[in-house]
């Protein structure tokens, strides 16, 4: 396979790769050296390519598991949720300072879940993956994915609740 074909494949996925590096990992760096480390093993692995069903969600799960693999070896001890704003001109300051005060939360939220529900919370709802798609890159059956889905947003729903509500009550 030529460096050409291999670029072709792979720079579609990789921002999506960097992103789940990145929800992982406590830092940007982290984040990218997980990101390259598996461009690089995709890259070990170039003839073989063309055999995997899904090209994507094996590069999905060779990020996730790296990323794993580090938290294991207690590189990274601590994991929070990072989320690069939209950013427009047309908002006001008050909007912005909300919108950067809302995903903070939402970020302190997602750290407590468990790193299942995380995991499949960032895929199905930030990466907008397919159910069947998320069920290859996790390694487990569509309906635990629904389910984990399904309490992990239950989660995030009743804490934003809870912290809207908070003094009115």
């Amino acid at each position: 396979m030529k460096e050409s074909t291999f670029l072709n494949i792979i720079n579609p996925v990789k921002d999506k790769m960097y992103r789940m590096a990145l929800r992982l990992l406590t830092s940007k760096e982290a984040a990218e050296d997980a990101t390259q480390e598996a461009i690089l093993k995709l890259w070990n692995r170039k003839d073989k390519i063309n055999h995997y069903a899904n090209i994507e969600a094996f590069a999905m799960t060779m990020t996730k598991n790296y990323c794993l693999d580090q938290l294991k070896l207690k590189q990274n001890n601590n994991l929070r949720i990072v989320h690069q704003n939209y950013e427009s001109k047309n908002t006001s300051l008050q909007s912005e300072i909300e919108v950067n005060d809302e995903m903070e939360w939402l970020g302190k939220i997602v750290a407590t879940l468990p790193e299942q529900q995380k995991m499949v919370f960032q895929l199905r709802d930030i990466e907008h993956y397919e159910y069947d798609e998320i069920a290859k890159i996790m390694e487990m059956k569509q309906t635990a994915i629904r389910v984990a889905l399904s309490r992990a947003r239950k989660a995030i729903r009743e804490n934003l609740i809870k912290k809207h509500n908070y003094g009115i009550r």
